[in-house]
């Protein structure tokens, strides 16, 4: 078991998470692309703000799937939002 199996498995244990409902992968994919699409720190806080959204029970199904689009869509949303102001 590497680290990272590790320290999730205790994080889980420690929150009362069961670990099969966790994709893993599919978190730090999402969490790769806030941070190079959008800024470093906002990986961390979208993560936190998902888990909100999925503890909470207002989380789309695919809702990790559609912040992934967002921050890979970032800049380009940012230029059509802002505009030349």
């Amino acid at each position: 078991m590497n680290v990272l199996m590790e320290w999730t498995a205790l994080v889980c244990r420690e929150l009362g998470v069961d670990p099969a409902k966790i994709d893993r992968d599919e978190v730090l994919d999402l969490t790769k692309e806030v941070a190079h699409g959008v800024a470093r720190p906002a990986a961390p806080l979208t993560a936190y703000l998902l888990g909100l959204a999925q503890g909470a029970g207002t989380a789309p199904p695919d809702a990790v799937e559609r912040l992934t689009t967002l921050a890979r869509n970032w800049e380009q949303a940012t230029t059509e939002t802002m505009g030349d102001k």
